[in-house]
């Protein structure tokens, strides 16, 4: 089992404020007169009543549950996660970073791809982690993070953490289950394996038994941004055994997701009809994508997220699309990595597929291939 820094290995620190929810279901009742607790509970709020409607501002009085037992309730009925091997924050992004602080100390060195999703690398230097990255493995039809490379590095540069997008951003690819325990078995026992699944829920087999499961030395991220549509409202939760999560709750923001996030979250977690027609609808929009660019001879890379990658062939070219997109006022997305400089990512939402919408680059794709 990997270890913990050292700091974190004694009784403390402890949460000093877990919150009223946690405080009423250890008491076992509601605890209705709040004389203590130093939030605006007697603010009116007309304005925001006016703006947003009472239902809204209801939720905005009080600190969020510490827990999020509703969220986690609900998740483990619906996808047979154990309520223990949950802990909720907000979005994947804060994950990454309590993972970090949970992890590894100043000066232990991570891993990962290269240009694989920069927010890992940006918290690990700002922690003070020694960054090694080893390149992505290219193919025809092929641009995936290189398991093998990862592992050897791991073990080379005595890495404390590596860290692996599974689907992988920017390029799409999936490894399959079996690939990536044998990536886990491979790595140093004194090494995480941090796994960011923010596009799992793309995936055609979602919600297997896989996914549901706690693997020791590994941490699994999953997010509220994507299928659910809750990008703004930052929430997002993490998979790991309980004692993986009893430390993270030592260095977590106790109050990071808020009670209005925390409702929302639960109301769309009722509906999950809507979630699985949303994700039908996306992919279809990705395979639509995709096969108008391959139609234009473009070299799209197969996808398990909810867009399409497409490699060009010069960092040049895609520099040049993707800045002529942004003048006439369409965002796409090209990784800042030198490394992938040459790939370009487009969200299959439903405006991409309007005609002329990509006309830039499906002009260039048929001037260069």
């Amino acid at each position: 089992m990997p270890r913990y820094p050292e700091h974190l290995t004694g009784e403390g620190p402890h949460n000093p404020f877990p919150g009223i929810k946690v405080l009423e279901r250890k008491l076992g009742q509601a605890i209705p007169h709040r004389l203590g607790s130093n939030e605006g509970l007697d603010m009116p709020h007309r304005a925001l009543r006016e703006h947003f409607g009472d239902a809204l501002a209801e939720h905005v009085y009080c600190y969020g549950d510490a827990e999020a037992l509703g969220v986690r309730q609900r998740l483990s009925v619906q996808q047979g996660i154990a309520l223990e091997t949950m802990l909720v924050d907000a979005g994947a992004d804060s994950l990454i970073a309590l993972a970090l602080r949970t992890t590894c100390e100043q000066g232990e060195t991570v891993v990962s791809t290269a240009g694989t999703y920069p927010t890992f690398g940006y918290f690990a230097k700002g922690q003070g982690c020694r960054l090694i990255e080893p390149g992505y493995y290219e193919a025809p039809g092929v641009l995936a993070p290189d398991l093998e490379a990862l592992a050897a590095a791991a073990h080379k540069e005595n890495a404390r953490l590596v860290y692996l997008a599974n689907p992988d951003n920017p390029s799409g690819h999936l490894h399959s289950d079996s690939a990536i325990l044998k990536l886990r078995e491979a790595l140093p026992d004194t090494c995480w394996l941090l796994m960011d699944e923010a596009y799992g829920d793309f995936r055609d087999d979602a919600g297997s038994e896989f996914a549901a499961k706690a693997l020791p030395g590994v941490i699994r991220l999953r997010t509220f941004s994507k299928a659910h549509g809750l990008a703004g409202l930052r929430i997002g939760y993490a998979i790991a055994d309980p004692e993986v999560l009893a430390m993270m709750m030592k260095v977590r923001i106790h109050y990071a997701v808020s009670t209005l996030t925390q409702a929302a979250a639960e109301v769309v977690l009722d509906h999950p009809e809507e979630v699985h027609q949303h994700v039908a609808e996306v992919k279809a929009r990705r395979e639509q994508l995709a096969e108008h660019f391959r139609a234009l001879g473009a070299d799209v890379l197969p996808s398990a997220t909810n867009f399409i990658g497409i490699r060009l062939p010069s960092a040049e070219l895609a520099e040049r699309i993707n800045r002529e997109l942004l003048e006439a006022g369409r965002l796409i997305a090209r990784p800042a990595h030198p490394a992938l400089g040459h790939v370009l990512r487009i969200t299959a939402v439903a405006d991409a597929l309007e005609p002329g919408q990509l006309a830039i680059l499906e002009q260039a794709i048929k001037e260069h291939g």
